[in-house]
């Protein structure tokens, strides 16, 4: 994207890390994430129009506190540091940063002191959100303060002649209510961006890279049915018409009769004429007796390109594999040590092998699954696909906790198709952003028809969602759960306890595995 206007933000380990970079793109600038420790001569040839330092987790009196490298501040672009990085601009030019005797967790109160670009049109005394250890006790003397609450004295600073910013609250979050309008502020009275990120021009860019990259050679593109892959095919084929070959693959770990539909839909609405392979008996064997989700997930990887690669040995002149993977696969498969830690290795990151005979194109590396989304409607594909839950690459590979068995399986997708279907019939799936079962490796005492039962528990899932990396549980209505509850247990044989998980991410994830 080194054609585009591009805000990049240094991970110092906040948890909120990924919601800035978000809500730039909501403002239709380009932003990606880079770790504390990458070279900012990298940044030297794209149209760089300013830096976010993120939050973290440290204190930067720790040991091995992590450090700002002072190059950054040398790109000639405006910089705005939250939080973790606000103390760190402090240190770099001077400053001073004490533990706090009444720290900073929660909900706050922002006095303004002087309403600057950055504070343009924000109103007094609005609510930010804190969370901190540390504070600022001395200014470096190029500094103004222009932000105050009741317990942090130095809570916004400003080096109008430098174009460094720096706040002690997250406007990344929600919770801060004039968080949106801050950001805007630094995007366009700061850095001066106009605003060329959008679906069409990336749409636009993406055929034109796919052209050339796959020339007169033939791509094979991984079709699961969900959304992810169902855009990329629509767009991969926009790009280079029949040269494209979609292919389905039946791993067997599919919710109930997904693989059927799957022909159907793409066939019938799509064109999307494929190939379909039921591997599943493959997948199962390569599966058994394995409980860790990380070997789960690498070798459902593996196993997807091997057989691919044996397929493509089939097709005359096919270099490429399409995949539709996305950014917060990336940023939650990528280890930086004192940043982001890793949540889990994706299949389409983690899982593939070192030595792979096809070539990946991954048009959607660089996106949000609300972009994704966004670019589907751009390329005119029906609203019923591009509203349609997300579904892991490894399927139900990681909704059946430990090892996997094919009586596992069918018993999680008769339970998964009841709980989805009453979604449906309540008309509450458009509120959802996903929704699911977990059979859980514990059974549990129950009474069925006067006998004792020893059977599986069960437990749901939903959570709202804009765009994955934070959720909130969804609330359904007590008898709305209890129905359902009941209905599993009743036609499920093999589950006696229905449980439902009300955690949030964070701290949670969203998969269970």
């Amino acid at each position: 994207m080194k054609s585009h206007e591009t805000i990049i933000i240094i991970d110092f380990g906040s948890q909120f890390t990924q919601l800035i970079t978000r809500r730039i793109r909501e403002a239709n600038v380009y932003s990606e994430i880079h770790p504390h420790s990458a070279d900012p001569a990298q940044f030297e040839d794209i149209n760089l129009k300013g830096i976010v330092l993120s939050g973290g987790p440290m204190s930067v009196y720790d040991d091995d506190a992590i450090t700002l490298n002072p190059l950054f501040l040398e790109l000639n672009v405006p910089v705005l540091g939250i939080c973790y990085g606000l103390q760190l601009l402090c240190l770099n030019f001077g400053g001073k940063v004490e533990a706090a005797s009444n720290r900073e967790y929660g909900k706050a109160n922002l006095h303004l002191l002087n309403k600057n670009s950055l504070f343009k049109d924000v109103n007094d005394n609005s609510i930010v959100w804190m969370s901190h250890g540390d504070y600022i006790t001395k200014v470096p003397d190029s500094f103004e303060v222009i932000g105050e609450s009741s317990h942090t004295p130095f809570c916004a600073v400003a080096d109008n002649i430098k174009n460094i910013y720096g706040v002690q609250f997250h406007p990344e979050v929600v919770h801060t209510q004039e968080g949106e309008k801050i950001i805007h502020n630094f995007l366009f009275e700061i850095c001066k961006c106009n605003g060329d990120w959008t679906s069409k021009n990336f749409i636009e860019e993406e055929k034109n890279k796919i052209r050339t990259i796959v020339g007169n050679t033939k791509a094979l593109c991984a079709l699961s049915g969900g959304v992810d892959s169902t855009v990329a095919a629509v767009l991969v084929k926009e790009a280079i018409g029949s040269n494209l070959i979609s292919m389905h693959i039946d791993t067997g770990l599919m919710r109930k009769n997904e693989s059927a539909d799957v022909g159907k839909l793409f066939n019938k609405r799509l064109k999307l004429n494929h190939i379909h392979i039921d591997a599943s008996h493959k997948f199962l064997t390569a599966l058994k007796g394995i409980s860790d989700p990380e070997q789960k997930r690498k070798i459902i990887g593996k196993t997807f390109i091997e057989i691919f690669e044996e397929e493509a040995g089939k097709i005359d002149n096919v270099k490429f594999l399409v995949q539709g993977t996305l950014y917060p696969d990336v940023i939650e498969s990528t280890p930086v040590k004192g940043a982001s830690a890793t949540i889990k290795s994706h299949h389409n990151v983690g899982g593939l092998p070192e030595r792979m005979s096809l070539k990946l194109i991954e048009p959607f590396r660089e996106l949000f699954k609300d972009e994704v989304r966004n670019v589907g409607r751009e390329l005119n594909i029906p609203e019923e696909f591009i509203i349609r839950h997300p579904f892991p690459g490894p399927g139900l590979a990681v909704r059946v906790l430990g090892e996997i068995t094919k009586q596992k399986l069918d018993i999680l997708r008769e339970a998964d198709d009841i709980f989805i279907s009453s979604i449906r019939e309540a008309n509450l799936y458009n509120n959802i952003w996903q929704a699911f079962t977990v059979l859980l490796p514990v059974n549990s005492v129950g009474v069925m028809g006067d006998a004792r039962t020893y059977e599986n528990v069960l437990a749901l899932r939903a959570i709202t969602s804009i765009d994955g990396m934070t959720a909130d549980w969804f609330p359904f209505d007590h008898d709305f759960l209890a129905e359902v509850s009941n209905k599993i247990i009743n036609k499920v044989k093999g589950i006696n306890r229905v449980v439902y998980d009300i955690s949030s991410k964070p701290p949670a994830t969203i998969e269970w595995e």
